[in-house]
């Protein structure tokens, strides 16, 4: 990736639940209001990093930045979240005390990133996933069904944010065509894959020790 187009960066943090006898609600609310604020402190890191003096526009989707008119995506760990349908990105609520966020900058187009630690229940895969990623999925051992059902989560996130459908139908688009790929980087245990979608036109990008998956 060329850093005058693209740049990630990630942080870690402690988070302190203010009260613990706090309703779920409010901590949720808590939870929320301190992933905003991290994702928010690690945009302004990557700006002066890159020398770039320009403010957050996230009144709408997608992201950003208001001179510049860059895109900026957003994501972050900590999730309790079963990979339901009722929760997505924003959602998310904290399972520990350490966790991550990241930031991607695109120059000139929507770009999508997703970080994820939980593992995607296979039943949750088999009831929103394509019919041809099933096939797919249901030949393999477990182990290898369940680290690419987790990539094809995080890439249908990616793109997700990038063309803003909703969770359902972003979730059920058929990625098929890309499971090849991923299969064989995961057989080979490659540092870091990148490769372009012909269907799509996009570039991926999967880096395993980070549990990252950036669509560019």
């Amino acid at each position: 990736m060329n850093i005058k187009n693209y740049e990630l960066c990630r942080i870690t943090w402690h988070y302190h639940i203010p009260n613990p006898s706090l309703s779920a609600r409010k901590t949720a609310y808590h939870q929320r209001k301190q992933q905003r604020a991290g994702v928010r402190l690690l945009l302004q890191s990557l700006l002066n990093k890159l020398d770039i003096t320009d403010n957050l526009d996230d009144a709408s989707f997608p992201y950003r930045l208001v001179n510049s008119q860059y895109f900026v995506c957003f994501s972050h760990t900590g999730a309790s979240s079963q990979n339901t349908l009722t929760q997505h990105e924003e959602e998310k609520n904290f399972d520990g005390l350490d966790n991550k966020v990241a930031v991607v900058i695109s120059c000139h187009r929507s770009v999508g990133i997703d970080i994820e630690t939980n593992s995607v229940e296979w039943r949750v895969a088999q009831r929103f996933y394509h019919a041809n990623e099933l096939t797919v999925l249901q030949a393999l051992s477990i182990m290898q069904r369940d680290t690419v059902a987790k990539l094809l989560w995080q890439i249908k996130e990616c793109f997700i944010k990038i063309h803003q459908y909703k969770l359902a139908q972003g979730l059920g688009m058929d990625y098929s065509h890309l499971m090849t790929c991923l299969i064989n980087s995961i057989k080979e245990k490659l540092p870091l894959l990148v490769f372009e979608d012909d269907k799509t036109k996009y570039h991926l990008a999967y880096l395993p020790e980070q549990q990252t998956v950036i669509v560019y």
